[in-house]
């Protein structure tokens, strides 16, 4: 089925509305295409209402098109204005645009008047609006003069403006001398009129320069009024003669200054009536006078206020609704109330209405023996009235046409011809202003044509409507076919939709939508197609969105936007914050796909949006930065209710920065004793602005306030007004009051002195009694001045006393105290311990015990008692030593300890004496003990010498402690295989007596591990562990020495030492000249078998040096080793035997090179150490190594 145009358009959704708009002004759009014959149409023309500059040209603006070209001719005042016979006004050629000038000669006042212009051709005529043409005026003010304003303070006062009438009206403001506005607040303000009200003056007021100033926009000149003096004074500044001569009514107004309510400056009387057109702004205004200052509140009776179209002006004072509609219409009230009463005012508001279009008539284009209508309906309050003209000239004088019939605001056409063309013009009009509208009937016989440039690309996003645009024209009206491909078939009413204007729209565009469109015109006149072409493409999209941040001010904070495109689109990404540019600042930067601020400040809150644009769609995604920080200090701190134990403060919290406040924290600052140090007062919620503070008597205090929130602490307010609370009895006393004597026969009374803030008053004292706690003696007392001690002489020693310390100052004294116990001086006690019994525990420790001593004798407070014990001299050699004396103290009433470490088998001395706080008392009677026998030390060296072919020799030195007496050694040992497994345990006993012990019918070749301690009664002491080798057997030897007297190794030796003689040769010579080789190959030609390191990661061979070598490399013992006096090798893990190095089968070990064994009694396993052969090896050596 063909889809043709629909009479109406199919209903859309409210989510289609933007198309709505866009087609309707496609529709609006259609227009007869301008090679075609066609009435004039005024296209361009100066307002209704022109207001002109005198001081430049007039140029009235008309501007027309039609076939044949419109001539343009004017009427001024109703009359033909003949711009011909006036040299000063010329047409603009092809235009019916006037210039008038002025410039040259002339008066702009000369051309005032209401001119309109005809736009005419064969087939009808246009005309404009009537256009009113008025010059601007900015009179200058009339000359007055001003007497100055005198007037008392709290009274009412309205200073006048009344500027000159200008055209169109100025701009009223204040200003001084300095060209500065004057402040204005909910007290002084400035009227719709320009007038300045005061509600109440004060002396600040006080100026001579209040001058009110008008500017007229239009001139661009401002005109001044005379300055007007206002002085504001107290009746009780003036002096008795002034008072005496001055009567009230030569004040401005005779108003009281006292406190009163309200009462309306302006407007007048209890109601009023405001009248407004529809779509202005209505201003309704209500000023006060009262003291205190009054507020303005406003309502709607029987109504409320529109919440989008209201807004309040000049501190509340004016009431402004936008767009006002007739609906606005009512009574509102406006309220002024203060602490003494309130007052209203009602103003009745009537919206009228110019008119305004309901249906404007549209240009109709019929074929011959068409039908049409034009509809002209306006609306306005009150209803206007519609008149039709034909060519400019009312329609009921216009030349009779037989196929127009007139219907009020309807013209009916009925067969028309081609004689029907003509221009109509419709006029609605009331009292507050007219309509006019041109709308032409243009009779034509057109075949169709397409209007639309063919082969137009369309590129649309997926999902959307597609509008395939069809402008076509034809007379009669064409039908409107779509087909889609070269052989597709007509598009279907119910995937496609049609409009009028000939679009075809695809409501939800897929990507199979591509493609090539027809659209094809039919009339009974002929046939016109175009095609078009759409291509559809994927929509851009943002798939990381910027994301909500909450950043403290100073730091960083980066937003990320990513966005994918169709392939074939270039996006371009733009950021704005609050639906702005970003600020020109280097602080902003954007890359691909970040925006970063960086040292973010408060200014940088806001809304931050990613906008992605393409040729074809936009999206865009926004976050919120909130910049927080540490609160602002709080303001206005403001002490009241000042009483003598309390005041109560208030404060204003400073801006939170975007996090709440959690609590305040409230300091006071005492200026009278420790001023510039602040002490914490208190802490109150954060909703809290007011706090009661407990005070203390004869302090000057300050406070200031901090606000905290969740990032930290605010800085301190500005400290408030002082406040010196009056002198009381001092409300406690002294604190830490002990009773101690410094000498035997004082006590001294000592106590923490109250601070400054505590005294309560000046003139702080302190009252200091005292008595013996188990006397009958009465309180002795003493008054000193602020100090913290006192000293009583001439007590006996160590007695209890009671103790009290009293404050007081020049207005009495604190409370009682409470008495406390102390103590006369102390002396050395006078008796020792008694019965000191020891009991040894074992061969380190023993326990001591004591009878106390009487607590009288102490003469003092019982510290404990002192041990001293030294150890008098060995029971094994009883040889003399130096006596170093031990100390142990024992707190408290203890009778008994512990000596800990002693040592066995020792002979020890001690005494007991008891200490007090002065000393120490006499010694108890010496007392001696012995420790038993304990186990030895290690002995102090092993060293193994003279190993042979089957025996090793052991040397070693008795234990350093033997701790007893050494009852015999015991040495075990057992061979090391290659493998390093451990042979059988031999175990020796050797007698105490010895230092020196041969082992004898050992393996040859074999290595062996010692274990040697000793023992006393108590038991085997610390062993030390040693390893040894015994050497190598002569028949091993004796093959040696056979291999390297054989032919073919003597051949190989020769070769060697030849090729090495070459080498040498070699180097020589490149030597000589100039030649350079590296260092290691020089090394390699000249191997020294001394200098060969042994390979470390070959588990045979260990390293040895001459006692040459290790005389000047010699470095000390790991701790605990054993060191003999002359050299020896350490114990080994290789399984090397010594014999391998040496000269002969007897492998005999001297001073000149031989192997002395040394050994550590430490660690178990370390690389083998020996001495090396200051000679080089034999032959035979060097083959033994590979055996």
């Amino acid at each position: 089925m063909q889809l043709k145009i629909m009479p109406k358009k199919k209903r859309l959704s409210a989510g289609r509305a933007p198309l709505m708009l866009f087609l309707c002004q496609m529709i609006s759009a259609l227009e007869v295409p301008l090679d075609l014959v066609q009435p004039p149409t005024i296209t361009q023309q100066s307002p209704k209402d022109y207001i002109i500059d005198p001081r430049e040209n007039i140029v009235i603006q008309c501007e027309a098109k039609g076939k044949p070209p419109p001539s343009f001719s004017w009427t001024r005042n109703g009359t033909h204005f003949d711009i011909d016979k006036d040299p000063l006004v010329t047409m603009k050629p092809g235009s019916g645009t006037l210039t008038i000038n002025i410039m040259s000669e002339g008066k702009a006042e000369t051309y005032e008047g209401v001119y309109q212009c005809t736009a005419r051709n064969e087939r009808g005529a246009a005309i404009s609006n009537n256009i009113v043409i008025r010059p601007s005026r900015s009179p200058l003010w009339t000359k007055e003069k001003l007497e100055p304003i005198i007037l008392r303070n709290g009274q009412s006062l309205v200073l006048p403006c009344r500027p000159p009438i200008g055209l169109p009206p100025p701009i009223i403001f204040w200003m001084d001398n300095s060209f500065q506005r004057l402040p204005q607040s909910e007290r002084v303000s400035q009227g719709l009129n320009g007038d300045l009200y005061f509600s109440n003056v004060l002396p600040e007021d006080t100026r001579e320069d209040y001058i009110c100033y008008a500017r007229f926009n239009h001139t661009q000149t401002i005109q001044q009024k005379q300055p007007i003096s206002v002085k504001v004074i107290s009746v009780d500044e003036l002096n008795d003669t002034i008072a005496a001569n001055l009567s009230d009514t030569e004040f401005y107004g005779a108003k009281s200054h006292r406190q009163r309510p309200p009462t309306f400056l302006t407007p007048d009387g209890n109601t009023s009536r405001k009248e407004e057109l529809r779509g202005n702004v209505l201003s309704l205004e209500c000023i006060a006078e009262g003291l205190p200052t009054p507020i303005i509140y406003w309502i709607k009776e029987d109504g409320t206020l529109p919440i989008n179209r209201t807004f309040y002006r000049n501190f509340k004072k004016t009431l402004q609704i936008i767009q006002v509609t007739e609906a606005d219409s009512g009574n509102y009230q406006c309220i002024a109330k203060n602490a003494l009463g309130a007052i209203h005012h009602t103003i009745s508001v009537t919206v009228k209405a110019a008119p305004y279009w309901i249906i404007a008539p549209q240009n109709l284009v019929l074929s011959p023996e068409e039908d049409g209508t034009l509809i002209c309906r306006a609306n306005g309050n009150p209803k206007p009235r519609i008149s039709w003209l034909s060519n400019g000239v009312p329609i009921e004088i216009a030349p009779d046409d037989p196929s127009r019939k007139i219907d009020g605001d309807t013209i009916i056409f009925s067969k028309v011809q081609e004689r029907s063309s003509a221009v109509y013009q419709c006029n609605a009009s009331n009292e507050y202003g007219y309509l006019l509208a041109n709308a032409f009937v243009n009779v034509l016989a057109e075949p169709p044509r397409i209007l639309t440039s063919a082969n137009t690309l369309y590129q649309v996003i997926a999902n959307r409507a597609a509008l395939l645009d069809c402008a076509f024209f034809g007379s009669p009206l064409p039908t409107i076919e779509w087909f889609k491909g070269a052989k597709g078939s007509a598009l279907r009413e119910d995937i496609y939709v049609l409009h009028e204007n000939g679009t075809l729209e695809i409501p939800v565009a897929q990507k199979d939508s591509t493609g090539t469109y027809t659209c094809v015109a039919r009339n009974k006149l002929g046939m016109a197609k175009n095609d078009v072409h759409l291509e559809i493409k994927d929509p851009t999209r943002i798939i990381k969105q910027p994301e909500y941040a909450v950043v403290q001010r100073g730091s960083t904070v980066s937003f990320e936007c990513k966005v994918k495109h169709d392939h074939t689109l270039i996006p371009t990404v733009t950021w704005l914050k609050d639906h702005g540019e970003l600020p020109n600042d280097g602080r902003f930067t954007v890359d691909k796909d970040h925006l970063v601020v960086a040292d973010v400040n408060d200014d940088d809150g806001g809304t931050y949006t990613c906008v992605a644009n393409t040729t074809l769609d936009n999206v865009s995604a926004s976050a919120v930065l909130s910049v927080v920080d540490v609160p602002n200090p709080p303001f206005d701190l403001e002490l009241t209710d000042q009483l003598d134990r309390s005041v109560q403060l208030s404060w204003t919290p400073g801006d939170d920065n975007n996090s709440p406040i959690t609590k305040f924290i409230i300091e006071y600052e005492d200026a009278m004793h420790e001023p510039g140090l602040w002490h914490h007062q208190t802490e109150v919620p954060g909703t809290q602005t007011t706090a009661q503070l407990k005070l203390s008597p004869y302090v000057n205090y300050s406070f200031r306030v901090m606000a905290e929130n969740n990032l930290g602490r605010s800085l301190p307010s500005e400290a408030s007004e002082q406040y010196l609370t009056k002198a009381a009895e001092p409300d406690k006393n002294p604190t830490a009051v002990e009773g101690l004597g410094s000498e035997p026969d004082n006590l001294v009374i000592t106590w923490k002195p109250l601070n400054g803030f505590e005294s309560n008053g000046p003139g702080l004292q302190y009252k200091v009694s005292w008595r013996q706690k188990d006397g009958d003696d009465e309180w002795t007392s003493v008054v000193v001045a602020n100090v913290s001690k006192y000293i009583v002489s001439g007590t006996p020693t160590f007695v209890p006393y009671l103790i009290k310390v009293q404050a007081l100052n020049d207005a009495g004294f604190a409370p009682e105290p409470a008495a406390v116990m102390g103590h006369s001086g102390e002396d050395l006690p006078m008796v020792a311990p008694g019965n000191v019994r020891v009991n040894v525990v074992n061969s380190t420790l023993a326990e001591v015990h004591w009878d106390p001593v009487p607590l009288k004798s102490i003469r003092g407070h019982l510290q404990g008692y002192r041990i001293y014990y030294w150890k008098a001299q060995s029971s094994l050699t009883r040889n003399r030593r130096h006596i170093e004396k031990k100390i142990l103290t024992f707190q408290g009433s203890k009778t008994h300890g512990m000596l800990p470490g002693l040592e066995p088998f020792s002979h020890y001395t001690l005494n007991v004496r008891v200490v007090n706080g002065k000393g120490e008392g006499p010694a108890s009677p010496d007392k001696v003990f012995n420790t038993p026998e304990g186990v030895p030390s290690a002995p102090s060296s092993l060293k193994i010498v003279n190993p042979t072919l089957d025996s090793l020799t052991l040397e070693w030195e008795p234990p350093s402690h033997p701790n007893g007496i050494l009852t015999e050694y015991t040495l075990k040992y057992q061979p090391i295989n290659s493998t390093h497994e451990l042979g059988p345990l031999v175990d020796l006993k050797i007698p105490a007596n010895k230092t020196r012990w041969t082992l004898k019918n050992l393996n040859f070749s074999t290595r062996y591990k010692f274990y040697f301690y000793a023992r006393t009664a108590a038991g085997s002491g610390i062993q030390i562990t040693e390893e040894a080798i015994t050497t190598v057997d002569e028949a091993m030897a004796s093959r040696q020495v056979d291999i390297a007297t054989q032919g073919w190794f003597i051949g190989l030796m020769c070769a060697v030492a030849l090729l090495i003689l070459i080498l040498l040769i070699v180097c020589f010579i490149r030597r000589n000249k100039g030649g350079k080789y590296p260092v290691k190959e020089k090394e390699d030609a000249h191997a020294d078998p001394e200098i060969q390191p042994m390979k470390e990661d070959d588990g045979t061979f260990g390293e040895y040096r001459s006692l040459e070598s290790d005389a000047e490399d010699h470095k000390p013992l790991k701790k605990g080793s054993r060191t003999p006096s002359d050299r020896t090798v350490k114990k080994e893990d290789s399984d090397d035997s010594l014999v391998d190095y040496g000269e002969g089968v007897n492998g005999q070990f001297n001073e000149d090179g031989s192997f002395i064994g040394q050994y550590s009694g430490k660690k178990e396993k370390e690389p083998a150490e020996g001495n090396e052969s200051s000679e080089a090896p034999s032959p035979v050596n060097a083959m033994n190594s590979f055996v």
